[in-house]
């Protein structure tokens, strides 16, 4: 039995408080939480050797070239035994026609050897999509060479230094002395150019101003009378020629009672150029960016003036690619110029009085001749329009490459000029003030 004496008993209180205070001033150890359970996958090795190099999507190698060498010729031979051995086919169409599914047929098989699905269906494609644009091509390229070979005799008399020597009369003369069965050197075309030139001419008067007012009414309106036009347009783009010439005829002719002339062909034309020229404008406009509009009505711009100053200098080259379209458009109709304009052999270049004409109608009359100089001056005609539509054409195209709001070199050469008047005007006005201040403490104490 143990004796506790008092001593003692303080002692182990002492002893408590400091174990207890040690507790308190130690630093408090966090408990980690207890963590989420962990998938842990097999490490894989990785192959050995190179990555695979990704599939080539463009361009011809050596490789390719000589495939297509073996298949055209693998592809020939294999028709010529189909047409003159095994089958009883026979026809140049026929034979361009199983020539062509058989080269198919062996490019995919060959193809199937070295590619994998979806390369193979890329390949098959683009052996198709490029006989299509030779199939164009060739289509055009007929119809211009056709064309300039029957027409060769009527334009150009001979070869002088490797270039040909064309005929001054052709261009220069009209028909009213030449008769069916005189020379080549005799009568032009001269009277046929001229009109065209003169009945395009008025009849862009006509068009342009009301396309292009009609082009800015349905971009810029949002009422329902412009969607009524837009559907009202787009169908016109569908309209027969005949159909114009016909309403003019009717019209113009028959009850006001005006005679066929250089006029009636115009408005005829006037007709067919006008819904060309208004969608193309309309796209045209819709592709100014709207921050440009934003920008004017910011600085407190109304709408008219917003178009005038904004939007029509922007799309200044994208306008003027579709007058050229619609011109070019109008330039090649027969049907309406037949019926308003009239027939004549010798120069008119009154469009109000008299019959007026023009190249197709000029092509038209001369190839339907039975004698072979008359149809070598309607080919001819027809040559000459070939070649206005060509340049008319070109320049569109030339013009329409060009971004809206992208200034020319001219332009750019003119806006730096004037840049540098203005600069010029600024520092004289700045030297001016300058002296005026300098001189006024002078003045003062004068």
């Amino acid at each position: 039995m143990s004796t506790t004496f008092p001593d003692d008993l303080q002692t182990d209180a002492d002893d408590e408080r400091g174990a207890r205070g040690a507790r308190a001033s130690a630093p408090a150890v966090e408990v980690p939480p207890p963590s989420a359970p962990r998938t842990f996958l097999p490490r894989t090795r990785e192959p050995a050797g190179p990555p695979p190099a990704p599939r080539r999507i463009s361009g011809w190698s050596r490789r390719d070239a000589l495939t297509l060498a073996g298949i055209t010729v693998s592809s020939l031979c294999t028709t010529l035994l189909l047409f003159g051995r095994l089958t009883p086919l026979s026809g140049a169409f026929g034979f361009v026609l199983t020539f062509f599914v058989v080269f198919v047929v062996s490019w995919a098989v060959m193809s199937s050897f070295t590619e994998n699905g979806p390369a193979i269906v890329d390949r098959t494609m683009t052996v198709l999509l490029a006989a299509a644009a030779v199939l164009a091509l060739f289509a055009l390229g007929s119809v211009i060479v056709f064309v300039f070979f029957r027409a060769w005799s009527a334009m150009f008399s001979g070869w002088f230094l490797f270039v040909p020597k064309p005929r001054s009369n052709f261009f220069t003369q009209d028909l009213s002395t030449t008769g069916p069965l005189d020379p080549l050197d005799k009568g032009g075309v001269f009277h046929a150019i001229m009109g065209t030139l003169i009945q395009t001419s008025l009849a862009l008067v006509f068009t342009v101003p009301l396309a292009l007012t009609c082009a800015v009414f349905l971009n810029e309106s949002r009422s329902r009378a412009a969607g009524f036009v837009r559907t009202i347009v787009t169908a016109m783009t569908a309209l027969p020629s005949i159909v114009a010439g016909l309403f003019i005829f009717a019209t113009w002719i028959l009850v006001l009672g005006f005679e066929r002339s250089g006029l009636a062909a115009s408005i005829s034309i006037s007709i067919m150029m006008m819904p060309i020229i208004i969608r193309s404008a309309d796209v045209v406009l819709r592709l100014v960016p709207g921050s440009l509009r934003e920008a004017a009505a910011a600085l407190g711009a109304p709408q008219w003036r917003t178009v005038w100053h904004v939007v029509l200098p922007t799309a200044r080259s994208g306008l003027t690619t579709s007058v050229i379209l619609g011109v070019a458009r109008g330039i090649g109709e027969t049907a309406p110029v037949l019926l308003t304009a009239g027939y004549t052999a010798t120069l008119n270049v009154n469009p109000f009085s008299n019959a007026m004409v023009s190249l197709p109608l000029a092509a038209f009359k001369l190839v339907s001749s039975p004698q072979p100089n008359q149809i070598a001056r309607g080919f001819g005609a027809a040559a000459v329009l070939m070649v206005l539509v060509l340049v008319l054409f070109t320049i569109a195209r030339i013009l329409g490459g060009r971004p809206a709001g992208r200034l020319s070199k001219r332009q750019v050469r003119r806006r730096a000029a004037q840049s540098l008047v203005d600069l010029e005007r600024i520092e004289s006005r700045g030297g001016r003030a300058s002296s005026t201040v300098a001189t006024a403490p002078t003045e003062v104490r004068s």
